[in-house]
C-alpha cells in the first residue's frame, strides 16, 4: 500500500450518495425486513415529540428547527429503566453537504421527519427483546450531522451546528419526565448514532443520578483509523473535516484531545474509547459494509475497478485479488478494538457478517437466524447479560476470517 490520497469532490459526492442510500435502506429494513415478526409489530409506530422550547436555548437542527424524539413508556418492572437510542445517518463535512441534508434527505431538519418503527432493540415484545422490552424506550432523531458533538454556527448560510446542545436538552427533558429516578439506563445508537453513544457516554453518565446503573453500547459505530486499499487515510481526512466544520473538538473527550494531534483523531473510537470511564459494549462486524465501501475502498482517484465493484456491492468482494486485503482489514479492525483481558468493563460482539447495523432486524438482534449468533449467543442476549453483570461477554468470530453473507432477502 503506497501513497496518501485525499478524498476528491467526486469521491465525496459518491460517499454522500452512499450515505443517502444507506439511510433509505435502513428505513426500508424497518418496514419490510420483519421475517419472524407479526405484521402489527413491524408496522407499529411511536409518535414524534418535538422540543420547541429547545429553540430558545439554541439546541436546534441544521436548519434551526427543534430537535425531536420518539418515546414509548416502560411498564411492569421496567418503569424505572431507560433505553436512549441515538439515530444514525452519516455526517456532513461541507457547507453544501449540510445544506443537502436539509433539502434532500431529511436528516438536517425535524420538519421533514416522520415516525419510525420501534423494532428489535426498541421493541415492546418480550419474545423479541427479552432484556429491554418493558423499559422506557426513547429513539432520539438525528438532525445535526456531527454525531451529536457540534457547537458552532454559520450565520451566512443559516446553518446551526448544535449536536452537543441537542443531546443535552433531550437528556434533560427526559430527566424531567422521570429518568432522574432511573434504576438502570443504557445509551446506545447505530452507525453515526453508535459513534455518538460512545462520544457522549460519560456526559450521559454525568447527567444521571449516581445511584443509577449507567452503561453504553454502540451498534456499527466503531469506525477505525485504517488505511484504504491504496495506502491512504481518506476516511480520516473526512472525519477531520467534520470535526472542524461543526466545532466538535471541544466536545470530544478532553483526555484524548489533549494528547492526539490532530484532535479529530479522537472522533475515531479506538482513540477515544480508552478515555471513556463508563462501561461500554461494542456491537460490530469486522466486515461492516459501510466501512468496506468508505474506509477500505472509498471512491477515490485511481481506485481499481475491481474495488469499485466491491464497494458498490460488498457481496462481490471475494475476488482473488481482494482476499488478502480483506483479511488485513479485518485484522486491522480487531487490532483497533480495546484490549480487554478478563475485564467486564468492556463487552463486545464482533461478527464477520456483511452488514451495517443489527439492532432493528429480528433475525440479527434476537438471533432468529443462526448465522447472526456467536457461540450460540444472540446480540440481545449478549448485551443484556453484560448489562446486568451476568457475564463478561467478549465474543469475536475467530472461525471466519472472510466475510459472510448473513442477511438474504
Amino acid at each position: 500500500m503506497v501513497g496518501l490520497l485525499s478524498r476528491g469532490a467526486e469521491g465525496m459526492a459518491a460517499t454522500r450518495l452512499y450515505q443517502g442510500i444507506y439511510t433509505l435502506l435502513v428505513v426500508c429494513n424497518l418496514i419490510i425486513l420483519g421475517r419472524g415478526v407479526d405484521l402489527p409489530y413491524v408496522t407499529r409506530l411511536v409518535k414524534l415529540t418535538y422540543l420547541h422550547s429547545a429553540v430558545r436555548q439554541g439546541a436546534v437542527c441544521l436548519d434551526g428547527s427543534p430537535p425531536a424524539y420518539q418515546f414509548d413508556k416502560g411498564f411492569g418492572d421496567g418503569v424505572n429503566n431507560w433505553l436512549i437510542f441515538l439515530e444514525g445517518g452519516g455526517w456532513c463535512d461541507t457547507t453544501q453537504d449540510c445544506l443537502n441534508r436539509i433539502l434532500l434527505n431529511g436528516m438536517g431538519s425535524s420538519t421533514n421527519m416522520f415516525p419510525k418503527n420501534f423494532t428489535g432493540m426498541t421493541s415492546n415484545e418480550q419474545s423479541l427483546n427479552p432484556y429491554f422490552y418493558n423499559w422506557n424506550r426513547v429513539y432520539v432523531r438525528y438532525c445535526d450531522g456531527s454525531s451529536f458533538t457540534g457547537n458552532s454556527v454559520d450565520p451566512e448560510h443559516k446553518l446551526h451546528y448544535k449536536g452537543a446542545k441537542i443531546f443535552n436538552v433531550v437528556v434533560k427533558d427526559l430527566l424531567a419526565k422521570g429518568m432522574k429516578n432511573a434504576s438502570n439506563a443504557l445509551l446506545s445508537g447505530c452507525s453515526a448514532g453508535g459513534l455518538a453513544a460512545l462520544l457522549n457516554c460519560d456526559r450521559f453518565r454525568s447527567l444521571l443520578s449516581t445511584s443509577t446503573r449507567v452503561k453504553c453500547a454502540s451498534d456499527a459505530g466503531y469506525f477505525p483509523h485504517l488505511k484504504d486499499v491504496l495506502g491512504g487515510f481518506s476516511f480520516a481526512k473526512y472525519f477531520d473535516k467534520i470535526v472542524n466544520l461543526h466545532g466538535s473538538a471541544k466536545n470530544l473527550p478532553k483526555s484524548c484531545t489533549s494528547k492526539m494531534k490532530p484532535r479529530s483523531l479522537c472522533f475515531h473510537p479506538q482513540y477515544s474509547l480508552p478515555y471513556v470511564e463508563t462501561p461500554f459494549f461494542i456491537i460490530n462486524s469486522a466486515y461492516d459494509t459501510y466501512q468496506i465501501a468508505n474506509i477500505l475502498a472509498p471512491n477515490i482517484t485511481n481506485l481499481p475497478k475491481s474495488w469499485e465493484t466491491c464497494r458498490s456491492n460488498t457481496t462481490t468482494c471475494l475476488m482473488p485479488d481482494h482476499v488478502e486485503t480483506l483479511k488485513e482489514f479485518r485484522l486491522g479492525f480487531l487490532d483497533a478494538l480495546p484490549k480487554l483481558g478478563n475485564s467486564s468493563f468492556r463487552g463486545m460482539f464482533i461478527s464477520s457478517c456483511l452488514i451495517h447495523c443489527q439492532y432493528h432486524l429480528q433475525q440479527s438482534w434476537n438471533g432468529d437466524d443462526p448465522r447472526f449468533r456467536l457461540h450460540n449467543k444472540a446480540i440481545s442476549e449478549a448485551l443484556g447479560e453484560w448489562y446486568y453483570d451476568k457475564a463478561a461477554l467478549q465474543r469475536i468470530d475467530h472461525e471466519n476470517d472472510l466475510p459472510r453473507v448473513c442477511l438474504t432477502l
